[in-house]
Parts: structure tokens; C-alpha cells; sequence
């Protein structure tokens, strides 16, 4: 069925456009001109952004992906992180059993088969890391890659597949066959030398995972991870500016020798989003929230309660980062790196209608995904 949308202000993934409307048919944009309320059938208050997405979350709406790997819990994820303008996610398993991993991965895939919308892929975040930055990745369950795994991040039907991995534990030739077998290749919870790092770049990783955070850091005798991730002018950063994983002047120095182009807003979220909860069990840890912070008995940050609205004001009100940058770091940028940036991350012909519409704080009033509302403040 054929919708026209009127938006008095939009931005279309590029720039800022006024007075627009925008035919969409079976969910897809058809076409985006000028014109006037009138000629609408539905009328967009706000400001009119491609929808965002979040190439990192752990849970959401109470529940954490680790403890309940399920359709309905992928369900209750993307559902609460549609009211904060996440219309495309890939929800994400920290370190666990590899009972727990299958578990995800048919979930992932019952998700897939079943079309069900604001999911495209999953990121296993782990668990082939370093036991040195392991963060709240449980020690006993960090091991070395083997057949077993490889089978299980190669699978067709699971949509996207990130595998975040230590290179140091991981050898280049194991990443170059993740690569060419279809998966993103991230590098993180990583002590490895930039001689390591490199290695792992030139076999076919794409990206780094919560730029700064439980990584090697740059040095004046060592890049370090963070350093060669810096300098490298291809691979994708993820970035947590919730006030808390990285300082405001971290934050800035990543995107100006970055660029917004290969900077992407990453929640990092856990189950506490879209929830009043207080307290989540993860194995035998206890996440706490405190404010917008959450940690483990001792201080350690354990992923965020930050989601896609607030990463967004932060990085402009806070950083003072241009809007639109600012959302095509939610947008655009982390569909390119999916590569799916023909099809998500913009509002433009032949685009998936996946967009939200926000006020001048930028707090999210509606969302809508394939052009359908899904979520109304």
C-alpha cells in the first residue's frame, strides 16, 4: 500500500532538507520530494532522521541476551530500544558457554526466518579475548578458537555476524577465514602489540570494539591497539559517550583523526534499558545501576544504560560534535559498516522507511520501521 509523509524538517542521511514528502510503498521509500502538508496523508511533527543503529547490545526491557538467548527475548529487546530510535540492531553475546552461544545463534536465526523487524545480525563479543582486558568477561569461559566456533559464526542464517576477538589469541589466518566466509571481524577486550593489531587488519578485520575500552592503549614507545586503531583510515570504531567509558576529550580526539565517517555510536547497552531495574545477575556477578552507570562489586564498568537518544545528545550537546554528524555516527556510519548503507541510514528513494522523528532536545517522539509507527512518546 502507497503512504505520503509530510515532514516540515528532515535529515536525509546527507543533509538537512525542509518541507519534504515522502512516498513509501511495501516500506520502502519510492520517492522524496518538496512539497506541502496537503499533499500528505500522514503528518510528521519534529524533526524527521534516518533510524538509528546499534551494532552492540547486550539487553534491553529487563532482559539480558546471555541469561534468556530466545526469540521472545530478542523480541523484548528491539521493542525497548525502539522508543529510544534503534530501528536496526544486532544484539550481542558476551563471553558465555558455547551452549549459550548455539542457544543465541538459533535464536538469532528462528529471528531471521521469522522477519522479525529491528534485528539484522548477531555479535558475539567474545570469547576469544584476553584475559588481561577481559572487563566483566567471565575468566573461566575466555578460550582459543576451535572448529566448533568457526561453524557456528560461519552459519548463513543468522543475518549479520560480528565476532569480536583478541588477535593476540587469534591467529591472522583464522580471521582471514572468518572474513571470507562472510563475517565482521572486530578486535577488542585486547592486549596486542600494533605489530599484532596490523597483522589482524591485513587479514580482514573491519573494526574495533567500544574504541578505549579494555584495549591496549597508545603509549609513546607503543601504539598499542587504541594508537593503530587511530591511525588506520579504514576500520570502523565503536564509541560509548555515555560520560563514563570514555572522557569527553578521548571522545573528540577519536573523531578528529577519524572521522565521523568511520565512528559509530554504540550503546553497549544491558538489560537495565527500557527498564527500571535496578540489579541484573550475570553468571555469578551482579550489575548494579547506579544513576546511569553500571558496575560490578569493585567498580568495574559492566556495559552501559545508555541508549541511541542519549548517545546521540551527548555526542552533540556534550562533545559539541555538528547534529548531523552526530546522527550519521547512529545512522549511516555503522550501516556502511555493516554494509548495508543502500538500504539503511538514509531517507532517500529506494531506502528502507525505518526513521524516527525527534524534538528540539532530541528526545525520540516517534519511530517508525519499514513505515509502520512502532513507537509513539
Amino acid at each position: 500500500m502507497k503512504q505520503t509523509f509530510y515532514a516540515a524538517q528532515l535529515f536525509d542521511g546527507d543533509e538537512f532538507r525542509q518541507h519534504q514528502c515522502i512516498e513509501v510503498l511495501d516500506g520502502k521509500i519510492i520517492g522524496l520530494s518538496s512539497g506541502s502538508a496537503e499533499q500528505a496523508e500522514h503528518h510528521i511533527d519534529g524533526l524527521l532522521v534516518p533510524g538509528y543503529i546499534d551494532v552492540q547490545v547486550n539487553g534491553g526491557g529487563g532482559v539480558l541476551f546471555n541469561n534468556r538467548p530466545s526469540l521472545a527475548s530478542l523480541v523484548t529487546m528491539s521493542q525497548a530500544h525502539q522508543a529510544f530510535g534503534t530501528t536496526n540492531m544486532l544484539p550481542t553475546l558476551i563471553t558465555d558457554a558455547y551452549a549459550t552461544m548455539l542457544a543465541a545463534a538459533d535464536a538469532m536465526a528462528e529471528a531471521i526466518a521469522s522477519k522479525l523487524v529491528g534485528v539484522c545480525g548477531i555479535h558475539f563479543e567474545g570469547p576469544h579475548l584476553s584475559q588481561p582486558k577481559k572487563g566483566i568477561h567471565p575468566q573461566n569461559h575466555i578460550r582459543s578458537i576451535t572448529d566448533k566456533e568457526l561453524a557456528l559464526f560461519t552459519r548463513q542464517d543468522m543475518g549479520k555476524v560480528i565476532v569480536t576477538l583478541a588477535p593476540e589469541n587469534v591467529s591472522p589466518d583464522v580471521i582471514s577465514e572468518l572474513v571470507k566466509r562472510g563475517v565482521l571481524v572486530c578486535l577488542g577486550h585486547s592486549n596486542a602489540s600494533a605489530e599484532q593489531v596490523e597483522l589482524a587488519l591485513q587479514a580482514g578485520a573491519t573494526g574495533f570494539t567500544h574504541l578505549y575500552n579494555a584495549m591496549s592503549p597508545l603509549t609513546g614507545r607503543e601504539a598499542g591497539m587504541v594508537g593503530t586503531a587511530l591511525l588506520n583510515d579504514k576500520a570502523f570504531c565503536g564509541l560509548i559517550v555515555d560520560h563514563h567509558h570514555v572522557s569527553h576529550a578521548s571522545c573528540k580526539l577519536a573523531i578528529k583523526c577519524k572521522g565521523t565517517e568511520q565512528i559509530m555510536l554504540v550503546t553497549d547497552a544491558m538489560s537495565h534499558v527500557g527498564s527500571e531495574q535496578l540489579t541484573e545477575t550475570f553468571l555469578d556477578m551482579e550489575i548494579t545501576r547506579q544513576g546511569d552507570k553500571l558496575t560490578i562489586a569493585g567498580g568495574t564498568l559492566a556495559g552501559s544504560a545508555l541508549d541511541m537518544a542519549s548517545a546521540v545528545r551527548n555526542t552533540h550537546q556534550s562533545l559539541g560534535i555538528p547534529l548531523a554528524q552526530a546522527l550519521q555516527m547512529a545512522s549511516l556510519t555503522p550501516a556502511k559498516f555493516l554494509g548495508l548503507d543502500q538500504s539503511f541510514g538514509r531517507i532517500k528513494a529506494g531506502y528502507a522507511a525505518d526513521w524516527l522523528s525527534l524534538n528540539a532536545n532530541l528526545d525520540v517522539k516517534q519511530t517508525w520501521l519499514a513505515g509502520n509507527q512502532i513507537y509513539k512518546a
